[in-house]
């Protein structure tokens, strides 16, 4: 099934502000948006929670590393597209990029315990063992990283289902 995607023309009156501000920060509304737009409260949630979680304390690269590993849990080919062209604009190392879209072991020991273990929490709906949770401690992360890897989960789920939904297209932009 097809969302439509809808621009700051056709869109809720609601949604057309949160657009703009879109457009302002990326230079174009990205389809995710222009499709989220059918639902303002939807639309305001992921954004909203996007720039919370924009606050954590992980680096580019370890906030890419948590929305690719639920994209990929997942199985959303529209964010998997978008946080690679995302990450590649932050500089986040190629190398990484290419494992996570490979499934092979991530060249960083340190984002390959956070990619492993938010995959984990998605899968285990949010029970992982203490097995799990002490690998993740052991490789330097805080107990407060725990709780903001929920928030990139619960920030990267609304997307995700909304993209399987509306079969989101990709935008040329998150291309390649």
């Amino acid at each position: 099934m097809n969302l439509e995607v809808l621009d700051k023309s056709d869109a809720p009156q609601a949604s057309r502000d949160l657009l703009e501000k879109a457009e302002k920060n990326y230079g174009f509304i990205p389809n995710i948006l222009g499709v989220m737009a059918n639902s303002p409260a939807l639309l305001e949630a992921y954004m909203s929670l996007s720039q919370i979680f924009e606050k954590t304390d992980f680096s580019a690269a370890e906030k890419q590393t948590v929305l690719l590993a639920v994209s990929t849990e997942n199985e959303c080919d529209y964010c998997k597209s978008a946080h690679t062209a995302i990450g590649k604009m932050q500089g986040v190392d190629d190398a990484v990029l290419k494992a996570i879209a490979s499934g092979d072991k991530l060249p960083d020991d340190k984002l390959d315990v956070l990619f492993n273990f938010t995959r984990t929490m998605v899968e285990k709906r949010g029970h992982p063992s203490a097995d799990d949770l002490q690998t993740f401690f052991d490789a330097g992360y805080s107990e407060a990283q725990v709780q903001d890897v929920i928030v990139g989960i619960g920030m990267k789920t609304m997307s995700n289902y909304n993209n399987h939904i509306a079969d989101t297209p990709v935008d040329e932009q998150f291309k390649g």
